[in-house]
């Protein structure tokens, strides 16, 4: 075994997956060195690229990848064709804006007028896949700076004295911080003794790309049967549930095995031809009881697993990163204060919870019982009122999010507006830079001067447009979250203990 990497990484991070790869894109914007430790010999599967690999995107991860000037490089991808409508809720009349457990709600029913908090304007999600993620992040990280090593994957955890010693195959790195980014399975979190809690599988999941003796025996779309539930998209795209506790989870699906689960949970005799390709996955439940350990962090699967209803998993996994990065760089650059990571599970590990439920509910849905049915059935009528589709929207795009930053006022906790400027820009674009952001609607001297004292860590913007939502002045993290907010004249002896706490100590004395 080789002695120590001489090199001291700032962060070393386990998985080169889409949250680890985005978190390294952050922690390099924050100007600390990232190294990223993989597995994989190539970034490249087949569980990657769709059908299997298709993800919608909420509204939270958008608005994220808009601030970083990543969303125009995703969307090129998507207009480029890489977005097959393969999926069975693409082929609908009506336009989908989501569903839960499998029932639909519309764009046509959503009122968006109820979301005061918000710009007018429409609003909803996006497709992509696994593959053009990874690929925009991956080339994002390494423009950076970062150093991506593959054929590595993380093995063992050490402690040093500047920080953690990870071992990798044949290899050592050293790191001040090592975040894993590494699944439901997570070494790290293993390695770091984190205990992961939660509620075990009720069922199986399958999804899978078959050939069909004869297809137009399953009719398209979700169907919810005595058995399970199926999904078909012709000509051979599968998913289905069945109801085994789990049982058959981790192990390779074959052909026979597939066809068999098939026949039960459809009800009918299909034959299946050939498997191109088949995973399995469940509807455990599982968060981590801590988000951090001494100088090992979690994020993403590894800190928190659902079944993959409605796309959420991804998400969160994204809004983790973009929550701890700044966070990270900031303590490692010594500009915050020491407890600010502590920030990070408090606003973090609340929202994986709720996730965690609202996937739980919809099994509860799933579930082939009389009950199931006749709760899905009062479900069904709710979701196709006005009222409660715009519910729904609202928890299926992430537009509820509000970080509980003990503040009064209805914008703290939550995504600044992307106000239009005079010159035809927009506030994103203004935190690109990963800086922190004072948005000053009256363009005062005395606010101006305030955040000057800051002016390596908070950018000032006076925004100069009518449309305001009622505020005066606000001061953004570099996530793009409100920390602090006010509808009149800035009063300075409120903002200064808020702009401490973020951004730490100021460059100069008042």
């Amino acid at each position: 075994m080789s002695t120590p990497d001489p090199v001291l990484h700032d962060v070393v991070i386990a998985s080169a997956g889409p949250v680890g790869l985005f978190l390294a894109c952050e922690l390099r914007l924050a100007g600390v060195s990232v190294l990223v430790l993989e597995q994989a010999e190539e970034p490249h599967s087949p569980l990657k690229t769709p059908p299997f690999g298709l993800r919608g995107l909420t509204v939270p991860t958008l608005e994220s990848l808009d601030r970083r000037d990543l969303l125009t490089d995703l969307e090129a991808r998507a207009s480029g064709g890489d977005m097959p409508a393969t999926a069975h809720w693409m082929q609908q009349a009506r336009r989908p804006a989501g569903h839960f457990a499998g029932i639909p709600f519309f764009h046509d029913q959503i009122d968006t007028r109820r979301w005061t908090y918000r710009l007018p304007g429409p609003v909803g999600s996006m497709a992509t896949d696994m593959v053009s993620l990874e690929a925009v992040f991956a080339r994002r990280a390494v423009a950076l700076g970062a150093e991506i090593r593959r054929g590595c994957g993380f093995e063992g955890l050490g402690r040093s004295d500047t920080g953690v010693v990870v071992r990798a195959g044949d290899e050592m790195f050293a790191g001040r911080w090592l975040v894993g980014c590494d699944g439901g399975r997570s070494a790290v979190r293993k390695a770091a003794g984190i205990r992961f809690a939660g509620t075990d599988p009720e069922f199986t999941g399958y999804s899978a790309q078959v050939v069909l003796a004869e297809p137009g025996t399953l009719r398209p779309g979700r169907h919810y049967t005595p058995a399970g539930m199926y999904t078909f998209a012709a000509p051979g795209t599968i998913a289905m549930v069945d109801f085994d506790g789990g049982a058959f989870h981790g192990n390779a699906p074959t052909r026979d095995h597939v066809e068999a689960v098939l026949r039960k949970v459809s009800g009918i005799e299909v034959t299946i031809t050939a498997l191109e390709s088949a995973t399995t996955w469940t509807d455990r439940a599982f968060q981590a009881t801590s988000y951090r350990r001494g100088r090992v962090l979690l994020a993403g699967d590894a800190a928190h697993v659902h079944a993959p209803l409605g796309g959420q998993g991804l998400n969160l996994g994204l809004g983790d990163a973009m929550n701890l990065g700044w966070k990270l760089g900031a303590v490692i650059r010594g500009d915050a204060p020491g407890d600010l990571l502590d920030s990070y599970a408090r606003e973090r590990q609340p929202v994986a919870a709720e996730i965690l439920d609202w996937s739980r509910a919809q099994v509860a849905l799933m579930r082939p019982s009389a009950s199931s049915r006749a709760l899905q059935a009062v479900i069904r009528d709710l979701i196709g009122t006005r009222d409660g589709a715009t519910y729904f929207a609202e928890r299926v795009w992430g537009l509820g999010l509000r970080y509980d930053l003990g503040a009064t006022h209805p914008l703290v906790g939550r995504s600044v507006p992307d106000f239009a400027l005079p010159d035809g820009g927009r506030v994103n674009a203004h935190l690109r830079a990963g800086q922190g952001l004072m948005l000053d609607f009256e363009g005062t001297a005395a606010l101006r001067a305030f955040a000057s004292r800051w002016s390596d860590r908070i950018a000032y913007l006076a925004p100069g447009t009518r449309e305001r939502l009622g505020l005066g002045a606000a001061l953004v993290r570099p996530d793009g979250v409100i920390a602090w907010a006010c509808e009149g004249e800035a009063a300075l002896e409120e903002v200064r203990p808020v702009a401490t706490r973020w951004f730490g100590e100021p460059d100069s004395a008042a």
